[in-house]
């Protein structure tokens, strides 16, 4: 009899251990994990510690009103700076940019998921994802060495035919380095970011809800309406946020695009605007001790504005229940 039972207990105890070895492994798991979650946790706060403590020097020294101030002037006696004019450069450039990749990115990435064909689906990838390998200053040579020259013609008619709207409007006659231009340069940067997340979700779309759509006799444009945009959703809205990202930050090529001129103008065919990375870059080798520490300020309200934006995608994702993966 002991000896008939011996098999089933070694087996029983060889489960028992692999059970626990399993078990272990979880806890090991769960226990990387966290400790990653808190590491970036951590870095963000500290990253935020020391914007705020290396910016409370200028701060205290700014004479004027650090928000609604378009100068920027503090090296001088007395120190007088603000952000208006570097916030409004960096939303403005930033919004013409994602008001012109979303919907192109997305149509890109829609082709090369649904409708070309594989070998030029494949060949349209390649070349869409290639130009995320393409440096800024790249961009930003190109952009005001070839693209400005080309634009002038679509700006002068822009004032010619839309002046009436005070965006289009060009009292000075002069159609280079302007936020016009330089938006449309960030759009074509941004571009391969959100074509490529995009177009992955897109091919994650289960094929069951596609061919039950067509189907059903849904035209090629309703089942996408119908069946892939509702479950990419959430995926299209994150790739626009990554854009939006890179669009706030981007430095060299918009410093190339952009004349430094510290003032709010609305005419965004007109020479002008700057940004915060942009003016970062241009003003840190020229800076004093509370120069550096006015630039560190501004890139602390260029942090907040960035988690501010991508705290702002997660609300909108969670806001209905079928885009979060809630239940």
């Amino acid at each position: 009899m002991s000896t008939a039972l011996e098999p089933s207990s070694t087996s029983a105890a060889a489960s028992t251990i692999r059970g626990e070895a399993v078990r272990a492994g979880d806890r090991v798991f769960r226990g990387l994990s966290r400790g990653a979650g808190i590491f970036i946790l951590a870095t963000m706060a500290a990253i935020a510690a020391f914007l705020v403590w290396k910016a409370v020097p200028s701060l205290q020294a700014n004479t004027a009103s650090f928000f609604t101030t378009e100068e920027w002037a503090p090296d001088a006696k007395p120190s007088y700076f603000g952000i208006a004019a570097l916030a409004f450069g960096t939303l403005m450039t930033s919004l013409i940019a994602m008001v012109l990749a979303v919907p192109v990115g997305i149509g890109i990435a829609l082709f090369i998921a649904h409708y070309a064909s594989r070998p030029l689906a494949s060949t349209l990838g390649f070349i869409t994802d290639l130009l995320a390998a393409v440096p800024s200053i790249i961009f930003g040579m190109w952009g005001i060495q070839f693209l400005t020259p080309q634009l002038q013609g679509f700006n002068q008619w822009l004032t010619t035919y839309l002046g009436f709207i005070p965006l289009f409007q060009n009292d000075l006659g002069i159609y280079t380095r302007s936020i016009l231009n330089a938006g449309i340069v960030l759009a074509i940067m941004i571009l391969p970011t959100i074509s490529a997340i995009s177009r992955e979700v897109f091919l994650q779309v289960p094929r069951a809800h596609i061919e039950a759509s067509l189907a059903l006799g849904a035209t090629r444009w309703e089942m996408v309406r119908q069946a892939i945009f509702p479950f990419a959703k959430p995926g299209m809205i994150s790739a626009s946020m990554l854009g939006l990202g890179r669009a706030l930050g981007e430095t060299i090529a918009v410093a190339l695009m952009l004349s430094a001129i510290y003032s709010i103008n609305w005419h965004i065919t007109e020479p002008g605007g700057i940004t915060f990375a942009a003016n970062i870059a241009l003003k840190w080798n020229e800076a004093g001790t509370i120069g550096i520490s006015a630039l560190i300020a501004s890139g602390l309200v260029l942090f907040v504005i960035t988690l501010a934006v991508n705290m702002a995608a997660r609300l909108i994702i969670a806001r209905r229940a079928e885009f979060s993966g809630a239940h």
